[in-house]
């Protein structure tokens, strides 16, 4: 059974700090890409960050970019998202996802298979 399960959400004051983690199960994580998608209540699914099967490519959505910093440890089937300097606007409920390898590392929702419930960062001004 694939599972991911997203923690690290929380409160955090404009300017704070916050580490997400994502840990997956159930299929062949160092096989899939992995991004960090984020909704806030009334907007679209954004793209924030992902990370190739490897670690080594990596791409930010310039709302984040020099802020966020993602990583992945497959031997723990783990994956990071750092998040500096946050601001209000930065508040949402966070996603994990798993898209095959093969595609590169991309920010937009489609061709991610997996899915996981998703964590909450609220930001207070």
């Amino acid at each position: 059974q694939v599972q991911f399960v997203e923690s690290g959400g929380g409160l955090v004051q404009s300017g704070g700090s916050l580490t997400l983690s994502c840990l997956a199960s159930g299929f062949a994580f160092d096989a899939y890409a992995i991004g960090w998608f984020r909704q806030a209540p009334g907007k679209e699914r954004e793209g924030v960050s992902c990370v190739g099967v490897s670690d080594e490519l990596k791409d930010y959505s310039d709302s984040v970019k020099d802020r966020f910093i993602i990583s992945r440890d497959n031997a723990k089937n783990m994956v990071y998202l750092s998040m500096n300097n946050l601001k209000p606007e930065d508040a949402a409920v966070y996603h994990c996802a798993a898209q095959p390898k093969g595609h590169g590392c991309r920010l937009t929702p489609e061709g991610y298979y997996y899915w996981g419930q998703g964590t909450q960062v609220t930001v207070s001004p």
